[in-house]
């Protein structure tokens, strides 16, 4: 017996490889959704080519899927947004790419700088808006893929706990889909 302890480890236990998990191909944490999201961020050459800016609606491109998720690509002109609305069932991870976008909640808002991120679980109620002189880019990953956008109306006090009105998502879109993250 060891003075110093009763359990001592013979071998080395990095070589037990049951006790080692191999990597995932698609991320299924919170954790790997929005570092994913960093990763897609910081690839630019995956993305940057890819931006168009229409002053008549928003742009939006899906980047990739995968089982489970996906990932979809925003501009924003100055004086553009989404909105005041939730991802029914979906959560996701907002990434400002470059830019700067406003977020307003029912608690307030919040300005994103390029880098910024922002988690948010299903049934999150909040408008995103390029309040900024200068257009933006985010990333959005949607996990389970988001299959609606349903459209809040305002209090009467301003605040963003409206009341859920049906409608389809907004702006033009391009779905040609990249190669899956």
């Amino acid at each position: 017996m060891n003075s110093d302890s009763d359990l001592q480890i013979a071998g080395d236990i990095l070589e037990v490889p049951h006790l080692l998990q191999a990597p995932r191909e698609h991320p299924v944490t919170v954790a790997e959704f929005v570092g994913l999201a960093r990763s897609l961020a910081a690839d630019r050459g995956r993305w940057e080519h890819l931006v168009r800016y229409d002053a008549a609606s928003r742009w939006y491109h899906r980047l990739s899927t995968g089982p489970g998720y996906e990932v979809w690509l925003l501009s924003w002109v100055p004086g553009q947004g989404s909105g005041l609305h939730d991802h029914g069932l979906s959560s996701g991870v907002l990434t400002v790419l470059d830019g700067e976008l406003t977020e307003r909640t029912e608690r307030g808002k919040r300005v994103l700088g390029a880098g910024a991120q922002r988690v948010f679980a299903p049934g999150y109620v909040h408008e995103v808006v390029n309040d900024a002189l200068e257009p933006a880019v985010s990333l959005h990953v949607y996990f389970p893929g988001l299959t609606e956008m349903p459209m809040h109306d305002r209090s009467p006090l301003g605040s963003a706990a409206g009341t859920p009105m049906a409608c389809a998502a907004r702006g033009t879109h391009d779905e040609l889909d990249t190669v899956s993250a």
